[in-house]
């Protein structure tokens, strides 16, 4: 349960750096309790939604040599924008893809500076 909530604070942080570095990606309501709701619904849809996306366009990563990859963050990044129910918004597909990379750097080093990666 720890490692959940940690999870979901890291990817609230993230989405925040996120807003606050790219002007095409933007917080509506800056409370706390909106960035971890988004936190939470960005888990969700990266938990569910973005290993059957990932397993469908498998072809598409193999032919780009795994640069479709960042397609497909851009994409979990777009569908959490959707379900956000106006909190976050994403300008286009273009901004979501640099902002996926943004979060998958912020979301690295958050996670090696708490020690998340570590098994044992």
């Amino acid at each position: 349960m720890r490692n959940v909530i940690l999870r979901i604070i890291v990817s609230a942080i993230a989405i925040a750096i996120t807003a606050a570095l790219l002007p095409g990606i933007q917080v509506v309501d800056k409370a706390l309790l909106s960035y971890l709701l988004l936190g939470l619904i960005f888990g969700l849809v990266n938990a569910l939604i973005k290993p059957i996306v990932s397993l469908m366009s498998c072809p598409l990563v193999i032919l780009t040599l795994g640069l479709f990859a960042f397609v497909i963050n851009g994409i979990v990044l777009m569908i959490t924008a959707s379900l956000s129910g106006g909190r976050l918004i994403v300008a286009d597909l273009g901004t979501a893809i640099i902002g996926g990379i943004v979060m998958g750097i912020v979301n690295m080093v958050l996670e090696v500076v708490l020690g998340m990666n570590n098994k044992g």
